[in-house]
C-alpha cells in the first residue's frame, strides 16, 4: 500500500482519537448540532389504541414514519447493534476502537472492510446530508455526533435513527420499510427479515429488494455471517435465516378506515398524529366483510357498515365503501353519509311513540286490512294481509298498514320533529310536509344517522351523539322515547325471525328495502354495539333481488359475529313495564282504534289540564317525603286509563283529580286514555 494511504488511514485514527479525548471541552464552533425535530414526518391516522390504521406521505412524497425504538423487536435491536455500533452504550457518540480498527483494515486491504462510524454518527449525517466524502467531512460528522450525544438520550438518537435511515425509493424509517416490504410493524420481525433490515441503509439504492433482489440477499446473508460471529444467536437460526426468501416487491401501506381518515386530515391539517375512537381489528373484518357482500350483489353494488360504542356514541368502525379505488362503485363517496330511503326501518320508532303515548301495548290488538287514509292506500310488501293481530306480531313481521294506522295517531310532523332532535334528520323532498308515506321509506335518511338513532333505542330512549375523533367534545346526551316505550321496541325487534342460518335472539334488529329494490338495510343492537348495514348501488339505479332481509341481515349478524365478543344482554325492563297478555290490558289498551273519528261524539275532547307539557315542576317534602304531584284532565269518555311512566293509576272518571307518587327529579311522561281511544300526552321536569 502507498504512503499517501497509510497517511490517510493514520490520519483517521489521529481524528478519532483526538475528537474523543476532546469532547468535553470542545466548543460548538459549528453551532447548535440539529436535532431533527423539525423534519416533516409522515401525517398518521390511528385507531383507540394507537395501532396504526393508515399513513400519507410528506408533502415531499416520502413515507417517513415516526419509530420508536421501544416499539422495535428487539431481535433487530440486537442483530443493528451488533453489526453496526456493539458499543454504543457504552462510548459517547464515537467508538475510537472501532475507528482504529476500520483504518488498520484500510491499510491492510487497499479497501474498506468495515465502517468505523457509530450510531451516532450515523444519525449526524442523516440530520445534516453533505455529499462531500472527505477527511474534513468526517471530523464534522465525529463533532456534530459528540453534540448529539450530550443532547439526546440513547433512546432518543435510536428513535431518530430507526425514523430517518433510507431504505430505497421513498421509504425512510424502519416502519416504513417494514410495512413495505413485509407488509407487517416491525414488533415481531424474523432473524432474515430483521438482518435484510440492518443491511439496506448501507446502500438503499444498489440493495432495494424490489429492484436487486439478489444484492439484497446477498448483504442479509453478511450481516448473518456477522453477527454469527458474536454468538447472540444459535448457530441453527442463523441458518434458518438464510433460508428465507427475500421479498422481490412491495407490499401497499395500510389503508383501513380511509373515509374517516381523510376526514380527520381534512379537520386539522396541521396534525402529525390523529387518533380516531375506531377499533383496528374491527374496521379490518367488517371492511373484508363489506367487500365479501357487495362482491355477491355484482360488480356495480357497495356495502356500507357503521358500528357504534351504546354507552359512549363513540364509532368503532365505519367501511363507508368496499374498496377505495374502485371507481365503478363509487369508491371515495362515504355511503354512511349519503342520503337514501330507510324502506321499513323507521317503524320501530312509530311503534315506540305509540307505545309512549299509551295508545297501544305489545299486546295490543290491531287490524292489518287493506284501508285508505284519504288518498292514500298503504300496502304490505307481500300483498297479503293477516287481519286482527297483536302491535308486537305487527313489528315483527313489518306489515305496512297497522304501521300508518299508528302512525297516523302519533303524527307524521311529531315524528320528524322527535327523530331530529335526537340526531335522526329526516330529509322530505323540498316544499313536501310530513306526510304518512314516510313510515314506508318515502323520506331520506343517512345510514350515520339511521344506527345513531338505533342506538338511543338501545340506551333505553337517549341517544349519545356520535363521535369519531378522540379528541373531538363530547356532547351531551338526547332524548328520543322513554324508557318504557324504548325497553318494548327492543324486546319485540329482539324475537323478530332472524336470515337464514341465523342464531335468534341474538340482537334486537329491523330490516327495510326502498320502493324499486334500490336500497337493502339492516340495523340491530345488543347491549353493546348499534351496528347498521345499507346495500346498494351508489347510482341509486335498482338492483334486482335486493331485499333488506336477504341482503343486508345477513351481513348484519355476520358482523356481529365477527366481533368474536360474546354477545351483551340487551338491558333489563325498566319500572314500569307492563307485562300483560291482550284480555288483562286496560281496556283502552286492548285494541287499536285506527279511526278515532268515526267512533266520536259529543264527548267533550281528552285533555291533561295539568301538569302543562313541557313544564317543571318543583318538588316538595314534609318528613323527608317526596309530596305526591296533582294531575288534572278533562274531557274524554270513562273508563280513562293513565299511565306515570308506564304504570298504570286508577282513576274512576273525568274531571278527578289526581296524584302519583314521584320516584325523585328528573323528568316523567304522563298518558291517559279513553274508551274510545282518544288520547293525550305531557312530559314534565321535576326538580
Amino acid at each position: 500500500m502507498g504512503r499517501p494511504l497509510i497517511g490517510f488511514a493514520l490520519g483517521v485514527v489521529f481524528t478519532g482519537a483526538v475528537a474523543a479525548g476532546a469532547a468535553t471541552g470542545l466548543k460548538d464552533s459549528l453551532g447548535p448540532p440539529p436535532l431533527g425535530e423539525e423534519i416533516e414526518l409522515s401525517p398518521i391516522v390511528v385507531d383507540r389504541h394507537g395501532a396504526l390504521l393508515r399513513p400519507y406521505t410528506t408533502k415531499e412524497g416520502r413515507w417517513r414514519l415516526p419509530t420508536e425504538a421501544k416499539s422495535v423487536d428487539p431481535r433487530f435491536l440486537s442483530a443493528l447493534l451488533a453489526y453496526e455500533d456493539k458499543r454504543f452504550f457504552r462510548h459517547e457518540g464515537v467508538d475510537v476502537l472501532a475507528m482504529a480498527r476500520a483504518a488498520g483494515q484500510l491499510a491492510t486491504h487497499g479497501r474498506i472492510v468495515s465502517g468505523g462510524s457509530t450510531i451516532s454518527m450515523q444519525l449526524a449525517r442523516l440530520l445534516e446530508p453533505r455529499d462531500e466524502r472527505s477527511l474534513g467531512a468526517k471530523i464534522r460528522q465525529v463533532y456534530r455526533a459528540l453534540q448529539i450525544e450530550r443532547r439526546l438520550s440513547k433512546e432518543q438518537i435510536l428513535t431518530r435513527y430507526l425514523t430517518l435511515a433510507p431504505y430505497g425509493g421513498n421509504l425512510e424509517g424502519l416502519r416504513a420499510a417494514s410495512l413495505a416490504y413485509f407488509g407487517k410493524e416491525p414488533r415481531r420481525l424474523s432473524l432474515g427479515q430483521a438482518a435484510l433490515l440492518v443491511a439496506l441503509p448501507q446502500s438503499p439504492e444498489m440493495r432495494r429488494p424490489d429492484r436487486a433482489p439478489k444484492a439484497a440477499k446477498e448483504s442479509r446473508d453478511r450481516v448473518l455471517d456477522r453477527i454469527a460471529e458474536t454468538g447472540i444467536f444459535a448457530d441453527r437460526e442463523i441458518v434458518r435465516a438464510k433460508a428465507e426468501k427475500v421479498p422481490q416487491g412491495r407490499h401497499p401501506m395500510p389503508m383501513l378506515a380511509p373515509h374517516a381518515a381523510d376526514d380527520a386530515m381534512a379537520a386539522a391539517p396541521e396534525k402529525r398524529i390523529h387518533q380516531l375512537t375506531l377499533e383496528r381489528s374491527f374496521q379490518a373484518r367488517l371492511e373484508a366483510l363489506a367487500k365479501m357482500g357487495a362482491d355477491r350483489i355484482g360488480p356495480d353494488a357497495s356495502v356500507a357498515i357503521l358500528m357504534l360504542d351504546n354507552a359512549t356514541g363513540e364509532v368503532r368502525a365505519r367501511v363507508a365503501t368496499p374498496d377505495y379505488f374502485n371507481k365503478r362503485r363509487a369508491g371515495q363517496v362515504d355511503l354512511t353519509r349519503a342520503v337514501r330511503s330507510p324502506g321499513s326501518t323507521l317503524k320501530p320508532f312509530i311503534y315506540g311513540m305509540g307505545f309512549e303515548d299509551g295508545r297501544i301495548h305489545p299486546s295490543t290488538l290491531i287490524q292489518d286490512r287493506p284501508v285508505r287514509f284519504g288518498a292514500y292506500a298503504p300496502e304490505n310488501f307481500d300483498m297479503h294481509y293477516q287481519g286482527t293481530v297483536t302491535v308486537r306480531r305487527a313489528l315483527q313481521l313489518s306489515l305496512n298498514v297497522p304501521t300508518i294506522s299508528v302512525l297516523e295517531a302519533v303524527g307524521p310532523e311529531r315524528l320528524v320533529s322527535r327523530l331530529g332532535g335526537a340526531g335522526t334528520h329526516l330529509i322530505l323532498p323540498k316544499h313536501e310536509n310530513p306526510g304518512l308515506a314516510l313510515g314506508l321509506g318515502g323520506v331520506g335518511v343517512t345510514l350515520e344517522d339511521l344506527t345513531q338513532g338505533f342506538s338511543g333505542l338501545a340506551r333505553l330512549g337517549t341517544v349519545q351523539p356520535m363521535v369519531e375523533r378522540a379528541d373531538a367534545p363530547r356532547l351531551p346526551e338526547r332524548r328520543l322515547l322513554a324508557p318504557v316505550a324504548a325497553w318494548y321496541v327492543g324486546n319485540i325487534l329482539k324475537d323478530a325471525p332472524p336470515p337464514e342460518s341465523a342464531a335468534p335472539g341474538r340482537i334486537a334488529f329491523k330490516t327495510g328495502t326502498s320502493y324499486g329494490y334500490r336500497d337493502a338495510w339492516a340495523v340491530g343492537y345488543d347491549g353493546k354495539y348499534t351496528i347498521g348495514v345499507w346495500a346498494g348501488r351508489p347510482d341509486g339505479a335498482p338492483v334486482p333481488g335486493i331485499v333488506g332481509r336477504v341482503t343486508a341481515a345477513p351481513i348484519l349478524f355476520d358482523a356481529f359475529a365477527r366481533l368474536e365478543e360474546a354477545p351483551a344482554p340487551l338491558p333489563k325492563a325498566p319500572e314500569g313495564v307492563l307485562t300483560a297478555s291482550t284480555g288483562a290490558l286496560p281496556p283502552p289498551l286492548q285494541r287499536f282504534n285506527a279511526d278515532p273519528v268515526a267512533a266520536a261524539d259529543m264527548t267533550p275532547k281528552l285533555k291533561i289540564l295539568f301538569p302543562p307539557d313541557g313544564s317543571s315542576l318543583a318538588l316538595s317534602s314534609m318528613d323527608g317525603a317526596l309530596d305526591p304531584v296533582p294531575v288534572k284532565i278533562a274531557g274524554g269518555k270513562a273508563p280513562l286509563t293513565v299511565l306515570v311512566n308506564g304504570a298504570p293509576l286508577s282513576i274512576r272518571r273525568p274531571g278527578e283529580t289526581l296524584f302519583f307518587d314521584p320516584d325523585g327529579p328528573g323528568f316523567t311522561r304522563v298518558t291517559v286514555t279513553d274508551a274510545q281511544g282518544h288520547a293525550d300526552s305531557v312530559l314534565v321536569r321535576l326538580q
